[in-house]
Formats: C-alpha cells, sequence, structure tokens
C-alpha cells in the first residue's frame, strides 16, 4: 500500500463475496472475537486488508478441525505452542486417512473381483462394512447436535484420552451396577438420592451443563433404535434396563429434576 494512502474499508457484504465466506459467519468470528472489524460512526462493521490474512488463518484451521471456541487463545500463543496443537491435530486427520485408505483398498479389491467375472466373497463385504462402520464411528452422534454444540464437543475431544475414557467407562459400569441393586429402596431416599446425584454428575460431566449439548444428547439417546450395529454393541456392557430408568427418574423426580440421558462411555470423541 502507498506511503500516505488511506486503508482501504470493506463493508461486510462486500467482505463476505470477495472471500466466500458468508455474512452469517463473519458476524459469528466476530461474536467469538476471532476477527474483529472496526465500527464506523454509523455503526456499521468496516473490514480492512488485514483482516483477509486473519480470515485466511481462521479458514485454514477450522479446516483441520480446529474448534472455532479454541482458535482466539490458539492464534495469540507462541509459535512452538501453536506447533503442539497441530500436531495433536495432525495424529487425528493421520488416522482418518489410514481408516480412507484401508476402505479403499477393501473396495478395490472387490472392484477386482467383479472385474475378473468373479462374486466379491463374504470376507471382502464383510471388510469393507467394518472400515465404514470404524470411519463413520466418530462422527455419526454428531448429527443430532446443532453446530454450536458440535464445536463444544470437537474442542473437548483436545483433551480426551483412552485413559480417561477408560475412567469414565467404569464409573458408569459402577454405578449402572449400584442402581440395580438399589432397586427395592426408596428411590427418593437417602441412598437413592446419592445415586441420582451421581448420575446427574457423570452426565454433567460430558455436557459441561451446557443446553447445546444436553439437547443432542437426549435426542442421540431418543433415536437409539436407529444407532450403527457397532455402537449398539458397544453399548452392550451398560445396557440400561426399563427398571434402572424408572428408579433414577423417580428419584430426581423427588427434587422436582428433569431426567438426564446417560451418555455413552465407549462411543468414539
Amino acid at each position: 500500500m502507498e506511503s500516505g494512502r488511506a486503508a482501504r474499508r470493506y463493508r461486510t457484504r462486500e467482505f463476505a463475496q470477495l472471500t466466500g465466506v458468508t455474512a452469517r459467519a463473519l458476524y459469528h468470528y466476530d461474536r467469538l472475537g476471532l476477527l474483529r472489524p472496526v465500527r464506523t460512526s454509523n455503526g456499521y462493521r468496516a473490514y480492512a486488508d488485514d483482516d483477509f490474512i486473519r480470515l485466511e488463518q481462521i479458514v485454514a484451521l477450522k479446516f483441520i478441525g480446529i474448534p472455532l471456541r479454541r482458535m482466539r487463545t490458539l492464534l495469540l500463543r507462541d509459535a512452538r505452542e501453536i506447533a503442539g496443537v497441530l500436531r495433536k491435530q495432525r495424529a487425528v486427520l493421520e488416522r482418518k486417512r489410514l481408516l480412507l485408505d484401508q476402505a479403499i483398498e477393501a473396495v478395490q479389491r472387490a472392484e477386482l473381483a467383479v472385474a475378473e467375472g468373479a462374486r466379491p466373497d463374504v470376507e471382502i463385504l464383510q471388510k469393507i462394512i467394518e472400515v465404514m462402520e470404524m470411519q463413520n464411528d466418530a462422527e455419526w452422534p454428531l448429527k443430532y447436535y446443532n453446530e454450536a454444540a458440535r464445536e463444544k464437543i470437537a474442542e473437548r475431544r483436545q483433551t480426551w484420552s483412552p485413559e480417561l475414557q477408560e475412567q469414565v467407562s467404569r464409573r458408569w459400569l459402577e454405578l449402572i451396577h449400584d442402581v440395580e441393586v438399589a432397586l427395592g429402596d426408596n428411590p427418593a431416599g437417602e441412598k437413592g438420592q446419592a445415586l441420582a446425584a451421581r448420575w446427574s454428575g457423570l452426565v454433567e460431566e460430558f455436557t459441561g451443563g451446557d443446553a447445546d449439548v444436553t439437547n443432542g444428547l437426549h435426542k442421540l439417546y431418543e433415536d437409539k433404535l436407529n444407532w450403527p450395529s457397532e455402537a449398539t454393541r458397544q453399548m452392550q456392557p451398560f445396557r440400561i434396563t426399563p427398571e434402572i430408568w424408572g428408579f433414577i427418574e423417580r428419584a430426581m423426580a423427588a427434587h422436582a429434576v428433569n431426567a438426564p440421558r446417560p451418555i455413552s462411555p465407549p462411543t468414539p470423541r
């Protein structure tokens, strides 16, 4: 830019057209503090040339799966810290690539069998189904959540580990067993209320008390008859009978609390 030349400003609609990003997305980035245009005297947003660079950074980080709510802190960090985050995200992408490569290989084997005039055998077809289910395991629950909830879940995945998954799974198994043992007790009694508190606590560890995540979780469990077969298989150790449900619901109703749905500890994150 030439010295002394006034900096160019772009209104929201013009900036959106130039960048290919919707105005709605720009408003959202503004609310999150990721991309802060200046305000004109009459209150309109005005973007500058430097905002093009910042938007490119946002789009790139979003493309590789970094949650929006984490970007503001990330963009302000030291380059070495950013490298660590990118390294973790690369590991996630490499796992997805491995699954895709396995799926492609299985499909190619089936394709070759057909080209040679034979029917693909059962083993090949089962492998295709297995690999595709593995590919979809981590993503299928997200369809029950809105965009805000998906961002929060994605952010939480960054700190999730197999060790933490095992710990949460064990606590759910212990709780389900303890409720089953207490079915003959009064749900409004001391033991029933303690079990209800543990149940609510485990659910809140997943939802963080967030309404968007909680609503999505309810939708997920209301549609459990349509879950993928692998997800249903993973849930078998955590089977909750109608009797267990009834006990927990009555225990929570004793304090006029809506009964939350249990999370699925083994569901891939």
